[in-house]
């Protein structure tokens, strides 16, 4: 493949400081997502269409796309959809596409607006924030978990309806708090996660996807055997093509233009190692396309 774009991701932050192992052999070539065209036939896929990879161990086992050449396996790509453009595929990239997921999955457990309102914590990030645009888009009251309050209006624009500071979202909770959450999209993990658990109403399901604020979860069973919570993970590593390609196609549709242009900046592979240093220390909001050809 020729990469047009890839994009800088929290885990990619990680890979280039040699952190938590995320590398699991040197050398290698960081970033998780790229779009861009194929160069040679393949199964499936024919010379210049345009496709896009995320995961499925790009920049952890296998060269990524900080680069302007990739080797992939056809089993790993999905067509760009229709109308959407391969700036606009990166700006979304595995961010977007964890956040697809987890309101998908949100809408198997049957969340809807007439449930209450949902809360997202990590709400300033990339995963956060367009997680915010597209339950905003299908009329959720969403609260924003953020540590910044310099994003409140960015995500006010995306569809955040009020905030939670992270140390509010992270005091310390009972078993049970008051029924508050009708769903909740989490990112952070930790006492966030288990305060969040605890507020959320009967029948309500919490979808679980990162652990940038910690790996650990103190809680009890309370929440889901007296409120019969549900806490469903999301992963999107190694999610199958069949629903990449559901997710991908509703992103197309759903995600608003005005949303992205909103969490989007570009770099080149020249500014990737400082924005790479500022995305683990949580200087980064938003979504950061990474031009390796520039």
């Amino acid at each position: 493949m020729a990469v047009r774009y890839s994009s800088l991701n929290y885990k990619d932050g990680l890979a280039l400081a040699g952190k938590n192992k995320v590398v699991r052999r040197y050398p290698m070539v960081p970033g998780v997502d790229l779009v861009g065209e194929v160069l040679e036939d393949a199964v499936g896929f024919e010379k210049g269409q345009t496709v896009l990879c995320t995961g499925f161990g790009l920049g952890e086992k296998h060269f990524g796309g900080f680069s302007q050449r990739a080797r992939l396996k056809p089993e790993w790509l999905v067509p760009l959809p229709d109308g959407m453009s391969p700036h606009t595929a990166m700006v979304i990239g595995t961010a977007g596409l964890t956040a697809m997921l987890c309101v998908m999955a949100l809408e198997e457990a049957g969340v809807t607006p007439e449930r209450g309102p949902v809360i997202v914590s990590g709400a300033s990030g990339g995963v956060g924030s367009l997680a915010v645009a597209l339950l905003g888009r299908q009329g959720f009251e969403i609260t924003a978990v953020t540590g910044k309050p310099e994003s409140h209006d960015r995500l006010r624009a995306l569809g955040a309806t009020a905030f939670r500071s992270r140390d509010e979202a992270g005091a310390e909770s009972k078993p049970l708090e008051s029924r508050t959450w009708g769903g909740a999209v989490d990112t952070v993990g930790g006492p966030i996660l288990a305060r969040i658990l605890a507020e959320t109403d009967q029948g309500g399901a919490v979808a679980a996807c990162g652990n940038a604020g910690s790996m650990g979860l103190s809680t009890t069973v309370l929440p889901f055997i007296l409120r019969a919570v549900r806490l469903q993970g999301v992963e999107s590593v190694i999610c199958p093509v069949e629903r990449r390609r559901v997710a991908w196609d509703r992103l197309a549709r759903e995600l608003p233009d005005d949303a992205l242009e909103k969490v989007a900046h570009e770099a080149s592979l020249a500014d990737v190692p400082d924005l790479a240093d500022a995305i683990r220390h949580g200087r980064v909001e938003g979504r950061v396309v990474v031009d390796p050809n520039a």
